[in-house]
């Protein structure tokens, strides 16, 4: 398994490097986005390990490149940025998965097996659950092809509840995926913003989409 590291910060990119390499991979390195760009398009890459601040272009255009050229070598995105909108737009661009800095290197390796043992594929830019669409450049949302009207939290949080059909996800993991935000059992973020979602997606309409499982948090699903 061949590994391209695209990473401008050289201890960062030694660090990778040798425990890649330690753990059984064959790993390249590149330090600028011009030149990792340069390496996915030419060179045959199980994955690619992606910063997003690079001199030259940054991890947003390499991976936009790398998709408007048909590669669908996937993606690790590695950065100290953390917002939600900065994953949604990772993911958006056909990223398979975010990492934030300061990380563990038993966690990189871990999500790198898990994306290898997928194999390549593409983040699609619409997620659909009954006759829910959700259109993700957009950031559109239509129910029986009428539009809906949502936050950007809302949706942020339909969309994550779509990509995860049928798991139930816990108000703690919503909080922190959606808000940004440790959990405080006191703070009724997340079950306010459910209902304010619910009358716009279920109300008027069936089946009802999002349900809640007492005790745990809440699931969206057509069953």
């Amino acid at each position: 398994m061949r590994i391209l590291i695209v990473e401008d910060e050289r201890k960062t990119a030694d660090y990778l490097h040798k425990g890649l390499t330690e753990s059984g991979f064959v790993a390249d390195a590149a330090y600028n986005g011009d030149d990792g760009l340069h390496l996915a398009l030419t060179e045959d890459y199980d994955l690619v390990v992606l910063d997003v601040t690079l001199p030259g272009r940054d991890g947003w255009s390499v991976l936009g490149s790398l998709r408007r050229a048909g590669r669908q070598t996937p993606v690790l995105f590695l950065t100290a940025r953390d917002t939600v909108l900065e994953r949604v737009k990772g993911l958006e661009l056909g990223a398979d998965d975010y990492l934030v800095k300061p990380f563990a290197f038993s966690e990189l390796l871990a999500r790198v097996r898990s994306i290898l043992r997928r194999g390549p594929h593409r983040q699609p830019e619409t997620l659909r659950v009954a006759d829910l669409e959700l259109d993700l450049p957009r950031h559109r949302a239509s129910r029986g092809g009428q539009r809906i009207d949502l936050t950007p939290k809302e949706f942020a949080l339909v969309s994550l509840l779509a990509r995860r059909k049928g798991e139930v996800l816990s108000r703690t993991l919503l909080a922190e995926l959606v808000w940004e935000m440790h959990f405080d059992s006191d703070t009724n973020v997340v079950d306010v913003a459910v209902r304010r979602l619910r009358a716009k997606v279920d109300d008027a309409f069936e089946p009802k989409l999002i349900r809640t499982v007492r005790g745990v948090g809440y699931v969206l699903d057509d069953t």
